[in-house]
């Protein structure tokens, strides 16, 4: 007999949860979200959950009551003798701190997948980690995704001609470089120098746009910034048309009016993360149906591989 799967949500990503459930045939599983008065959190799980494994969907985004609700959830479905404990991060938070970069800084993405381990999780599925690295941060298995699934075939319905691939960074040349090759076009790459996080001092763009139809390849699009003078660039330089996509949508700060004044004709994102507000040029495509598969392969210890595009 089979352990039976259980889907929970935390409460902040219960809009992606809820398609994830309904495309794996199945409901929510029932829990609840206790607040004191000074703030303090306190999930519940409002069912059994003991011999089950628990998938608990939950994105880190910011606040970091997110993060915290997920661990203690974890802590509460592993203390309640659930079978398997695994976590859904759709988008994992604080990735971008991945290494060392400067003096006297932290390695926070390290730091969250211990504090996952010691809550005790069982596995880790996620989508487009900032740097494929923290993958070994883990001491248990991790499912990275790749949202080239969701993206590719939109891609290809556009029908564009002349198209190119950009990298908005040379640290995004590799993620760029395999859309490229899969999509058999030409790659351009920005060159950026930055004075303080969030902030491009000077870009360049390495190759050619001129008639062009570019669509610039990023994991994260947050303040927008860098994705919008890229593509500002690329349209004085003769760029037919620049369009963007991006996995996870944080849009902080002048994100969304950045977007609105650039020459990007649309920028497309999922669902990892909700949008704070709607946008005439932001298009959403939903992963739930990637991770609804993903969840039932795992359980029936099936190959994920063919899931993966690019």
């Amino acid at each position: 007999m089979q352990t039976e799967i259980k889907i929970f949500s935390g409460s902040t990503s219960r809009y992606l949860a809820e398609k994830i459930a309904i495309s794996h045939g199945t409901s929510l599983g029932k829990s609840t979200l206790q607040r004191f008065s000074d703030g303090e959190i306190e999930p519940v799980y409002e069912e059994t959950v003991r011999g089950r494994h628990v998938f608990i969907i939950q994105s880190t985004f910011q606040p970091t009551d997110n993060l915290f609700e997920l661990l203690f959830m974890i802590d509460a479905a592993k203390r309640a003798s659930a079978e398997q404990v695994i976590a859904v991060i759709p988008y994992f938070g604080y990735g971008r701190q991945d290494r060392k970069d400067k003096p006297r800084v932290s390695i926070g993405a390290r730091l969250i997948a211990d504090l996952l381990s010691a809550a005790g999780v069982s596995r880790v599925m996620t989508m487009d980690l900032h740097a494929d690295q923290i993958q070994g941060f883990f001491n248990v298995p991790v499912d990275h995704l790749f949202s080239s699934t969701i993206f590719v075939p939109y891609i290809n319905s556009l029908n564009l001609e002349n198209l190119v691939i950009a990298s908005p960074d040379v640290g995004g040349s590799k993620r760029a470089g395999a859309y490229s090759k899969f999509l058999k076009s030409e790659m351009v790459i920005c060159y950026k120098t930055r004075e303080k996080a969030n902030q491009v001092d000077k870009m360049t763009i390495i190759g050619n746009v001129l008639g062009k139809n570019v669509i610039i390849v990023d994991d994260i699009v947050d303040t927008a910034g860098t994705l919008t003078k890229a593509a500002d660039m690329m349209f004085e330089k003769g760029a037919a048309s620049v369009r963007a996509i991006a996995t996870h949508a944080v849009l902080s700060g002048n994100a969304y009016e950045n977007i609105n004044k650039s020459a990007l004709t649309e920028l497309i994102v999922t669902d990892t993360i909700p949008l704070k507000k709607p946008c005439e040029k932001i298009r959403v495509l939903s992963v739930a149906e990637l991770f609804s598969v993903v969840i039932d392969n795992v359980y029936n210890n099936q190959s994920i591989s063919s899931n993966f595009i690019v």
